[in-house]
């Protein structure tokens, strides 16, 4: 699912996203009760009629948001409190309010409002900004004392997604998806998984990856907890991620997933290909007359746009170069998701490394 936190996936038309092979896109709850606020939205319509997109969106509810701006927000027991970062007005996050903006926006798929804490100590975070506003709110921490804080997490986002199903009121059509926490302790998965499946809904997400751990980690992480998630509801996994992991994350038994690195990476001139990535501000692309990929179909490629046509726009820092990219780094991804469903329906598993380099590459 590209994400389209605000309303649109940046640069992107609803008509060049549908090119690119996707039929589901993420929103956020949180930043869209920002501005231009949930009542708003379901006053014009609701997000499908707001940003022109008929197809099925997701929305996130807000639990992430509690991580990722740790520096400018406090957590209680019942819920979130937040400093806009429009105004730095108060704004209160709890179950019953997440899933009041998410029924506004009305979103097909909607998220429990869980407690997704650190997966590691905050003062060992590996990125610099996360760690500077965990440790600002949280402090740092011992080992016993994050190990605390996780089990406080496990029992708090289970009692929130009660809290989130009795205030849902459009069961008929939104299917609210419940959260699995934990951290990189696999007991503490399945505790999680136990107490969030307890609750009876359509679908069921692995949270709390890629927030600071390894790749190894996260892939040792979903291999445990996905084979407890139900098999007969969806599941999916919240934020991951690259070529390798998605294959990865498949593998175990999930079938859903977002990530932003296909257009985040875009805007900052990073190509996905099945070589390897490419950095086309490298001056080596200045008289590269290649597409991106040979052999893609996405709408960049097709048209010919070449390496040193894309490297140009992103010297010249054009728009136009976020956008080309952004359609091929998506449409990169919707291949490989087609590929792995080929595969799978081929039983020729062992054959995806061989179309896709870059899922042996280190």
């Amino acid at each position: 699912m590209p994400v389209g936190t605000r309303g649109t996936v940046k640069g992107l038309t609803p008509q060049q996203i549908r090119a690119t092979g996707s039929d589901i896109i993420l929103n956020n709850a949180f930043h869209l009760m920002l501005r231009p606020t949930d009542t708003r939205v379901a006053e014009l319509g609701g997000v499908h009629k707001f940003m022109r997109w008929d197809r099925p969106i997701l929305t996130d509810s807000g639990g992430y948001q509690a991580w990722s701006m740790a520096d400018i927000n406090t957590i209680d027991e019942n819920g979130v409190t937040f400093k806009s970062i429009i105004d730095g007005a108060k704004i209160r996050m709890t179950p019953e309010r997440s899933i009041e903006i998410q029924n506004n926006l009305g979103a097909d798929i909607i998220m429990a409002f869980d407690d997704c804490p650190s997966s590691v100590e905050p003062q060992t975070q590996n990125l610099a900004r996360r760690r500077h506003a965990l440790t600002a709110r949280d402090g740092e921490m011992t080992a016993r004392q994050h190990e605390s804080r996780l089990l406080q997490s496990l029992d708090r986002t289970a009692s929130w997604l009660e809290r989130c199903e009795l205030a849902h009121q459009k069961k008929d059509s939104q299917a609210l998806f419940g959260i699995v926490q934990g951290g990189v302790d696999l007991s503490f998965r399945a505790r999680s998984v136990e107490q969030v499946c307890n609750v009876e809904l359509p679908g069921y997400a692995i949270g709390g990856v890629a927030v600071g751990e390894s790749p190894e980690k996260i892939a040792e992480v979903v291999k445990f907890t996905a084979k407890l998630l139900p098999e007969e509801k969806p599941r999916y996994l919240m934020g991951v991620g690259y070529e390798r992991d998605l294959v990865a994350a498949v593998a175990s038994g999930m079938d859903m997933f977002d990530c932003v690195l296909p257009t985040r990476n875009a805007r900052n001139a990073h190509a996905f290909t099945k070589q390897g990535p490419l950095n086309l501000r490298n001056a080596c692309f200045i008289d590269d007359l290649g597409v991106l990929q040979d052999g893609c179909t996405c709408a960049t490629c097709s048209a010919g746009n070449s390496r040193a046509y894309l490297r140009h726009l992103f010297k010249c820092k054009e728009m136009l170069a976020g956008t080309l990219l952004s359609i091929h780094n998506i449409h990169h991804f919707q291949s490989l998701m087609i590929d792995i469903r080929l595969a799978i329906e081929d039983n020729s598993w062992s054959t995806l490394p061989k179309r896709w380099p870059i899922l042996t590459m280190s």
